[in-house]
């Protein structure tokens, strides 16, 4: 089975990847030619574990493709996957107009049977366009070709994405007709030989899926910072209450922890489109509202945290662990990391940082107002305050004897609860973290 898939970002090369590990045939296409160049030698543009080796894998066994012209090689496949960007507009509305190009194209050049399944995050109702954009081009070429529509939702996580993509724990089909569900179960069937769960529904809660799944849980994240400053106002501890609800099943323990906010390029945008789309349509989205101010006063509980231990911050050197939005890749979209800098260098404090991943995509992003430290240790050297804010593992067992030897002061902000308080009061150190 052949398929292409447009977009060559995360979604979109982490997919055709895994897709041609199971042994489909795939091109990947991006109107990036110098990153298309850069994919033929081998040159990966994103950080995931593993990404690297599948890549070459597959091209040296050749069922991986790079080009630039999705009109080349349309002829020879089945399925064309949609995986441009969606940015957000100012408005928080998604920019479709990346996709509804693709649209435009796959109908200015298919001549035979084929389906365009968006992978992309988009609003309810985008298959729709995506249909009438197909159809005005076929009207314009004066030809009647058959074709569907689909919805294909991912729900990958960024550092994880390689293993949720062959092991998901379901995959979200949205179709319209049965012969675009025969077409889809034939290119899902490795997994569904594996039991894992394909479900098949309307194109309309194919997309609505996606944003309700990620809403929930962003939901999830925001309640629990919402109980943690809560927490500590009343001499409660967050990590008990998140041990104690979490014991009920109806509840469960995951995406309970409470920390220094959420970031990244699905749940910020997504939250924002489907506030958008709710008032499209004349309702108000207030819990999802409630959620995203949540996340935004969240990142910035760090740098109160800095002035309330630190006092004056003007001079004070600040070390920072952390620059993702989270562990296991470079992903600085959105990430609290960027709302502590910039606070921090407003109020002309000296801030040092590490991150295992970041640091290239953080010069890119901040430039040279700050330094970046060769590694852990060389980041806390001469520091008044260290703070954690992304909780990668080479972090999570330093040597606080060498850091308190390299710091000036002894003030330790951990904005992922991840520190045993009484190990750093032992070592000397005055420790703060989140909710307790």
């Amino acid at each position: 089975m052949n398929i292409a898939i447009v977009g060559t970002g995360y979604v979109g090369l982490v997919s055709g990847s895994c897709f041609a590990e199971v042994g489909i045939d795939v091109t990947c296409i991006d109107i990036d030619i110098e990153k298309i160049e850069r994919l033929k030698a081998g040159i990966i543009p994103i950080y995931e574990p593993g990404l690297d080796d599948l890549v070459s894998r597959n091209v040296k066994a050749g069922r991986l493709h790079f080009t630039s012209d999705l009109a080349s090689c349309i002829d020879d496949v089945d399925v064309v996957f949609s995986a441009v960007g969606t940015p957000p507009d100012e408005d928080g509305s998604a920019d479709l107009k990346y996709v509804l190009e693709v649209a435009r194209t796959f109908g200015r050049h298919i001549n035979h049977y084929a389906i365009l399944v968006t992978k992309s995050t988009v609003p309810v109702g985008t298959s729709a366009k995506i249909k009438s954009e197909i159809q005005q081009e076929l009207k314009k070429r004066g030809i009647d070709v058959p074709f569907d529509v689909a919805s294909n939702p991912e729900f990958l996580k960024e550092g994880a994405a390689i293993k949720d993509f062959m092991s998901p724990d379901r995959v979200v089909i949205g179709i319209e007709s049965e012969r675009a569900r025969k077409v889809m179960e034939r290119l899902y069937r490795p997994f569904l030989l594996n039991n894992f769960r394909v479900i098949f529904m309307d194109i309309a809660s194919a997309e609505m899926t996606k944003y309700a799944a990620n809403s929930m849980l962003a939901t999830r994240i925001s309640f629990m910072n919402d109980i943690a400053n809560l927490c500590e106002l009343v001499g409660a501890d967050v990590n008990m209450v998140r041990k104690g609800i979490g014991a009920d099943v109806r509840i469960g323990n995951k995406f309970l922890y409470a920390g220094c906010g959420y970031g990244g390029s699905c749940f910020p945008k997504d939250i924002k489109a489907l506030i958008h789309t709710g008032k499209e349509h004349g309702y108000r989205m207030r819990i999802i509202e409630a959620v995203e101010e949540v996340n935004e006063l969240q990142k910035s509980v760090v740098f109160k945290k800095l002035g309330q231990a630190l006092g004056e911050l003007r001079g004070k050197k600040i070390a920072i662990w952390g620059l993702a939005f989270k562990p296991e890749t470079d992903d600085m979209r959105e990430a609290p990391s960027l709302v502590v800098i910039d606070k921090l260098l407003k109020a002309s404090a000296e801030v040092s940082v590490y991150d295992p991943a970041a640091m290239q995509e953080a010069k890119w992003r901040i430039g040279d107002t700050i330094r970046y430290a060769d590694n852990m240790y060389d980041a806390v050297l001469d520091a008044d305050a260290l703070v954690l804010l992304t909780e990668w593992k080479q972090f999570r067992l330093p040597s606080w004897q060498v850091i308190k030897k390299a710091m000036k002061g002894n003030i330790i902000i951990d904005g992922r609860n991840i520190y045993d308080p009484a190990e750093l009061s032992e070592n000397g150190f005055v420790y703060h973290c989140i909710g307790k």
